[in-house]
């Protein structure tokens, strides 16, 4: 598995070579005098760039088609529109023909002249602006100032009738002429990108050259922007030679040589420190999937040449190796990702110092998750650490100058954040693919309100109320010693969720008077109360919980026997044989803390039930008893509780007990 995650990964880097210095703008040149290994262009910066785009735009002149025909249409319909109209303007008719003479004389003006509506596009600051004409094909320049708009042709035509005495309703041949005034020259736009993209593509992307053997930069100089883009310049030759040029089966070998290193590390650390992992090849299956999902992003996101690496939500590992794990895995994963990345992307020193701050603050963010909130208050911390570490990076770089900061640069962060939150359904895929439960889990199945809880709640209350009180007592142990608290609370509330089937037979549910075990033989009574366990396991398992919380339903009695029908047995019956296994419970005992301290936390809570004058001191007895029994009985022995646990336990049990005042007989312990 191992193998398969270098081998994928590696599969989908670049396969060219790294330029091998790092730089940054405005920094000190600490690596030896650079000369130039052999004559490469220099490219122009993105600014540089866009500002030749926008030269080319305004020295491309916009082309306007001169549509003839609107003239002639517009002059018939006037004609016609005259005829139809002339009574309405209550003239003498020996004026006729001058009103439609001088209308179709300024008309056909208007025309000449040409009407268009100015394109703010080409329009800068009000001015007028050339443009290209295209007549019936022929072409001709023309600046905008010797053209009407519509509102100027219209004054124009008041104007030219004031200077006609002869027609007296100057009003009503004004709004005639205006009536037929339409724009004759009609930017085409087709044409005008068609130039521009022409123009575009003579567009040169360099300005100058450097010479094999030029000078650089020297040792301890200031990187200015000139330098600096020589060296970009230097670096983009220098990557795409090698991608051509290069012995991109050597690369490869380098990288797997890398990405071998980084998943060793991580299985070493495994081997070391976490053994129950690296036992288990689902869990290391799952880490590795994540792994390398991640960096095969990171290298599509490289190939692409998207416009910034950090659009990549890379803190969606650590979040996810912390609610499924725990805080130092994810630490050490998170750590080994980011270095292999750094070997891949631009500025890697700054790369790494983001995304390692970024990833701290996840982890350290949800240390203990026990609200859905918890959520949304990770990503504002990881947001505000991408804020700080940019911000100071920023001042760094533009020499304490905060005017100087490009702020649009942040939005990538914005947005790598907000991709973040994406975790929270991926926990929840990797939880069912990969049979794992995570925090988010256990918070949801520790609701009392969930169907199993509330069915126990109904059918034996008295059950209900043991499982909440060893709850608090072993969250509070498992809490001071050092474990899973949430694990221990979910493992509590459903550890007898077995005794549903037959509640009566459990004291705890019993109403006063009424025992139905006085009618049963010893080892039926025996068998019965021993049954809750396997029950429980397959309610569990019916209702789909977790493994990992059935674990403690099948250990909260390890395989101890069931002393007082047993002894009850051999006291009423002591000629005949007795097969010791029928009052024995099947086991497992507990292998973790955790369970170890469940089985603690449930003998000490039931047998404080059965004292008839609860004090100080007969509950310290109590617990003492309690707990050196399960230890002479060897039920403990897997759980990996030290002494100094087991002291810890002994005083937080007699300190929480001391307000229990239930009496319960003594089989149930």
């Amino acid at each position: 598995m191992a193998a398969l995650c270098v081998l994928v990964v590696t599969l989908s880097l670049p396969r060219h070579a790294r330029f091998k210095y790092e730089y940054e703008k405005g920094k000190v040149w600490m690596n030896k005098d650079l000369v130039s290994p052999y004559s490469f262009a220099i490219e122009k910066t993105f600014e540089e760039m866009e500002k030749d785009r926008a030269d080319i735009y305004k020295s491309v002149l916009p082309v306007y088609q001169n549509t003839t025909d609107t003239e002639e249409n517009e002059v018939l319909a006037f004609a016609s529109d005259f005829d139809a109209r002339w009574e309405s303007a209550q003239e003498d008719e020996k004026l006729r023909d001058v009103y439609r003479t001088q209308g179709e004389a300024i008309l056909k003006a208007v025309y000449a002249r040409g009407v268009m509506a100015y394109n703010k596009k080409y329009q800068q600051a009000n001015q007028n602006y050339n443009f290209i004409l295209l007549t019936r094909g022929r072409a001709q320049q023309l600046n905008t100032s010797v053209v009407f708009t519509l509102q100027q042709a219209q004054a124009y035509v008041e104007d030219q009738i004031d200077k006609v005495k002869s027609v007296r309703n100057k009003a009503w041949l004004s709004k005639l002429i205006a009536d037929h005034i339409q724009q004759n020259y009609i930017l085409d736009e087709r044409l005008t990108t068609k130039y521009e993209q022409e123009s575009l593509k003579n567009l040169s992307p360099t300005r100058g050259m450097v010479q094999k053997g030029e000078l650089i930069v020297t040792n301890g100089s200031i990187i200015t922007q000139e330098i600096y883009q020589k060296l970009e310049s230097l670096k983009n030759t220098y990557e795409d030679d090698s991608k051509f040029g290069g012995n991109r089966e050597i690369i490869f070998i380098g990288q797997v040589i890398l990405g071998g290193l980084i998943v060793t590390l991580l299985m070493v650390f495994l081997h070391l420190f976490r053994k129950d992992i690296f036992a288990d090849n689902r869990k290391i299956s799952l880490i590795l999937v994540v792994i390398t999902v991640m960096l095969v992003c990171l290298s599509w996101a490289i190939s692409l040449r998207i416009q910034n690496i950090y659009f990549i939500p890379y803190c969606i590992v650590p979040i996810i190796i912390r609610v499924l794990f725990d805080t130092r895995l994810a630490l050490n994963i998170h750590l080994l990702v980011v270095l292999i990345a750094g070997f891949f992307v631009p500025n890697s020193f700054e790369f790494a110092f983001l995304q390692l701050t970024a990833g701290m603050a996840a982890i350290y963010s949800i240390k203990n998750l026990v609200k859905r909130e918890q959520f949304m208050v990770s990503a504002l911390l990881i947001l505000l650490n991408y804020f700080v570490a940019f911000l100071g990076i920023s001042l760094i770089r533009n020499n304490g100058n905060l005017m100087n900061i490009e702020w649009f640069s942040f939005v990538p962060f914005i947005a790598s954040v907000l991709l973040s939150l994406l975790a929270y359904p991926l926990i929840y895929a990797f939880e069912r693919v990969f049979g794992m439960t995570s925090e988010v889990t256990l918070m949801e199945i520790t609701n009392t309100n969930s169907k199993l809880l509330r069915e126990l709640s109904y059918k034996a209350p008295g059950t209900f109320q043991h499982s909440l009180q060893v709850a608090n007592l072993a969250e509070a142990a498992i809490f001071n010693v050092g474990g899973n608290a949430l694990l221990v609370r979910a493992g509590a509330l459903y550890h007898d969720i077995g005794k549903m089937e037959n509640p009566q037979y459990f004291i705890e549910n019993q109403n006063k008077g009424n025992n139905p075990h006085d009618k049963l033989s010893f080892e039926a009574s025996a068998q019965i109360i021993i049954k809750h366990v396997t029950l429980g396991v397959e309610m569990a398992r019916k209702n789909q919980l977790p493994e990992i919380v059935i674990d403690f339903i099948r250990t909260h009695h390890g395989n101890t026997r069931m002393d007082y029908f047993y002894q009850s047995f051999l006291k009423n019956f002591p000629e005949k044989f007795v097969d010791e296994n029928i009052f024995r419970y099947p086991g497992p005992i507990p292998f973790s803390k955790e369970t170890g301290v469940l089985m603690l936390a449930d003998s000490v809570e039931a047998a404080s039930r059965s004292l008839k004058e609860p004090d100080a001191k007969s509950i310290s007895n109590l617990v003492d008893r309690i707990i050196d029994y399960k230890l002479e009985q060897g039920q403990l022995n897997n759980s990996n509780i030290t002494l100094k646990d087991i002291a810890t336990i002994r005083t937080i049990f007699k300190n929480m007990l001391m307000s229990i005042y239930h009496v319960r007989i003594d089989y149930e312990i």
